[in-house]
């Protein structure tokens, strides 16, 4: 065991975190995206939601500053009433772990998805809300 590494983050996934370098991204996705069919590297979250893995995930993760966003999210479709009340949690934990970049960008369905597939890993995990995927960047630790 070690200490200071949430509970909630696999092995395999601080692995992958540690692996990460500048600019590479990670996806922590819903339930619903296709995480498996995407995914250069897969990490199976399955009983956890994308909220308490972001709050641990941000606890170790230096978010990158040479670009304007390090943080993306998948806007609602055209015409889908949905409304991802998800991402004021997202802006809350996004706040109090007061990372290097908060600056969040909207990318569409299909922008996302392309992001996805080139992302360093993604996380599948059981989150049931809609809309509910983030993307975030690596950046440096000084």
């Amino acid at each position: 065991m070690l200490k200071n590494i949430p509970k909630n983050l696999s092995p395999e996934l601080v692995k992958v975190l540690m692996e990460m370098g500048h600019g590479d991204e990670i996806v922590i996705a819903d339930g619903n995206y296709p995480a498996a069919s995407n995914a250069k590297k897969l990490v199976r979250c399955d009983g956890l939601g994308v909220p308490e893995l972001l709050d641990s995930i941000l606890k170790l993760f230096p978010m990158d500053t040479y670009q304007e966003y390090s943080i993306g999210l998948m806007q609602v479709a055209e015409g889908d009433p949905t409304i991802p009340v998800i991402w004021d949690d997202y802006k809350k934990i996004i706040k109090e772990a007061v990372v290097e970049n908060d600056k969040i960008e909207l990318l569409t369905r299909q922008e996302f998805y392309n992001r996805g597939k080139e992302a360093y890993a993604i996380v599948a995990t059981g989150e049931e809300a809609i809309y509910a995927n983030i993307l975030l960047k690596k950046g440096v630790v000084h």
